[in-house]
């Protein structure tokens, strides 16, 4: 996609989970935004129909229904429905209803052992496709991730492909404070992963990473550096926006702020 229609497309993006969150009164607006363009990236320009993806920060739901919008996947009056009585749309993924969203998440640490069980049926079946998990920097405080990372590398599940929205904020602090994992990418390294860094804001970059075929017989992590918050200067890298939605005065302001990006 061109930069220029790719810069319209995230301004559309982030305006319309902007709007969907003020009309539900609903937070997790933080952590929306610091991943809403790396699903963009993937469902516009990387995956297939072979594809699989996995939302492993379920609590990023708002941003996952905006990117399937985007694609015309979800209706807006759908979009009207977020976290209300009856929705399909609910805070956290709901499966079944939509092949786009396989499983049910949000409970940190399982959405990487998922997606590593399907990588390794697809290899076992001989099956095309790449299997595609977003997950959040904290989550990797949960022992279950590195479960199965050992069981993705021991496996050569070179078909699996992990990018971590790592904004640096969980829900307790940042992730620093919480449960120091840094040098991440180095760590991941030592489990025998195919890891590199990018600016997670960045499409070109992202795009240009996965166009380029494994060098190894492994998985592949993508350590994204992204903003909580990012587009809206009072939400970038609080934490409290992890939680809050917002007032109609942050509201108009956060629009104002997006749209002049």
């Amino acid at each position: 996609m061109k930069q220029d229609s790719y810069s319209e497309l995230t301004t559309r993006a982030r305006l319309r989970l902007l709007q969907m969150h003020y009309e539900s009164n609903v937070g997790h607006i933080g952590g929306g935004l610091s991943c809403l363009d790396i699903l963009l990236c993937l469902f516009h320009d990387v995956m297939e129909s072979q594809d699989m993806f996995v939302l492993s920060k379920g609590h990023a739901a708002g941003a996952l229904y905006v990117a399937l919008w985007t694609k015309g996947l979800i209706e807006d009056s759908e979009l009207k429905t977020f976290h209300q009585d009856g929705t399909k749309l609910a805070g956290h993924p709901v499966p079944g209803w939509l092949p786009e969203i396989s499983f049910g998440t949000g409970s940190l640490g399982h959405g990487l052992s998922l997606s590593a069980g399907v990588a390794l049926g697809k290899k076992l079946k001989e099956e095309s496709g790449q299997v595609f998990c977003l997950m959040s920097d904290g989550e990797w405080n949960e022992g279950s991730n590195w479960e199965a990372l050992i069981f993705a590398v021991h496996h050569g599940l070179d078909n699996l492909q992990v990018f971590i929205d790592a904004n640096g904020l969980q829900g307790f602090g940042t992730t620093s404070e919480v449960a120091g994992l840094e040098p991440l990418a180095e760590k991941l390294r030592g489990f025998g992963a195919e890891v590199c860094e990018a600016n997670g804001h960045n499409h070109e970059v992202l795009t240009s990473i996965l166009a380029t075929k494994s060098r190894t017989n492994a998985p592949r992590i993508v350590v994204a550096h992204t903003e909580k918050g990012h587009g809206v200067t009072f939400m970038k890298n609080k934490l409290e926006w992890h939680y809050l939605p917002l007032n109609a005065e942050q509201y108009r302001q956060a629009v104002s702020e997006v749209s002049m990006l």
